[in-house]
């Protein structure tokens, strides 16, 4: 493998770094024996950074998670889904508190250095009892392949886990990327419905895996939308625990690992919008030609958050006019003279007017798994891509029956 040189993104096997283990399994929230608490261990100290939720309802464990990071570094990482311990008051901030005791406890680590996360139904207070018991059973089952087990765990309304994982040489030594996330409802930048958590064995001060961290969400998980709702636990942490390499990563290095860190964040962030609640179809929106990177990314939001264009994308419908409706209340200035509009690689719109298409083959190819819609607004030179899935029936039923 040449230096720098990325080994394709793995989203069917998690390459585990070095210095880490996990685990999943059931210990009670959820009926029957699905998954539903996950932990994550590093050996060392790792550097630690977070990015979440910009909602101002937070839920008591990015409270906690906020107060933790303060000093930049943690060894664990403990989720439990089906309850979100969010508006649950002061007996929430004490249960989060108490998740994390449990965790330093079984692990002879510092309360401190246990990051807490929940996820599930808002209001409802967590069944400690369960947590408690499920803490002390998941120690003992810690392992270096047990990702996959954890991926399963941190699910709620999800059809299916997501992760991916990369590895990379720099600088002579391999270093490995992983991550896990889980989101299907709920999804709207900035951050989203969502919980993920990426680790790596390279080093990075907590300032520098900060800021990488911040970069690889900015075009990965703050690009993707399912129905526009922006939720109270939304969490993205990183770990850094230099076991590949001490050698903290600077230049072209950094660089190498930026590029690496922002291809599994994609993956993953592409993941859940493949599998917004109900969803049948992924939905690439790229608009280039916009005046500035802001208004290419305000425009895809609009399309990709338009219940008319999902719908139509869902009932194969190569309807431009309701595209062109939601590049026009966007808010920037656009001019439907010059915009240019394709689907599914095929060009509908342009110079002002609808183009004409074989509307038979249209549906054939508005029939596939993954569609794409191109917008250029030929005013500028900046662009953005965001994700989104297509909505249905079965969207509506999922969130109707939700606390049923």
């Amino acid at each position: 493998m040449e230096r720098g040189s990325l080994v394709t993104i793995n989203e069917k096997i998690i390459y585990s770094p070095k210095g880490y283990k996990a685990a999943g399994l059931h210990c009670g929230l959820k009926e029957g024996d699905e998954k539903d608490l996950a932990l994550i261990i590093s050996d060392r100290v790792a550097s630690a950074a977070g990015m979440f939720t910009t909602n101002r309802v937070c839920a008591a464990p990015v409270h906690l998670n906020r107060e933790h990071l303060r000093n930049g570094r943690a060894r664990a990482i403990v989720v439990n889904s089906k309850n979100a311990n969010a508006c649950t008051g002061d007996q929430g901030m004490a249960d989060a508190r108490q998740m994390a005791q449990w965790v330093g406890n079984g692990l002879d680590i510092a309360p401190e250095d246990a990051l807490v996360n929940s996820t599930g139904v808002i209001g409802v207070p967590l069944p400690m009892g369960c947590l408690e018991r499920g803490i002390q059973n998941i120690i003992p089952q810690l392992d270096v392949e047990g990702w996959d087990d954890a991926s399963e765990a941190i699910m709620t309304t999800d059809t299916v886990p997501k992760k991916a994982s990369v590895r990379c040489e720099i600088d002579g030594c391999e270093i490995t990327i992983a991550g896990i996330a889980k989101g299907a409802g709920m999804i709207a930048p900035n951050m989203a419905t969502m919980l993920a958590f990426v680790l790596t064995d390279a080093a990075l001060s907590s300032g520098v895996l900060q800021d990488a961290l911040c970069e690889a969400v900015t075009q990965s998980f703050n690009c993707i939308t399912v129905d526009g709702d922006m939720s109270t636990n939304d969490t993205v942490l990183a770990l850094a625990n230099g076991a590949a390499s001490e050698r903290e990563l600077t230049g072209a290095d950094l660089r190498t690992f930026q590029s690496a860190l922002n291809a599994v964040c994609i993956s993953l962030a592409k993941q859940i919008a493949r599998d917004g609640e109900g969803a049948t179809k992924l939905i690439t929106v790229r608009v280039d030609g916009a005046a500035t990177g802001a208004d290419a990314r305000t425009v895809g939001l609009s399309v990709a958050n338009s219940n008319l264009v999902k719908t139509a994308v869902f009932g194969r419908d190569p309807n431009w006019g309701r595209i062109l409706c939601a590049v026009g209340y966007a808010g920037v200035a656009v001019d439907p003279d010059r915009t240019a509009v394709s689907m599914a690689d095929i060009p509908i719109y342009a110079n002002g007017s609808g183009l004409p298409f074989d509307q038979d083959r249209a549906i054939e190819a508005l029939s596939a798994s993954d569609i794409d819609i191109d917008i250029n607004l030929n005013i500028g030179e900046a662009s953005a891509t965001i994700y989104t899935c297509d909505l249905t029936y079965d969207y509506v039923r999922i969130n109707a029956e939700y606390t049923t």
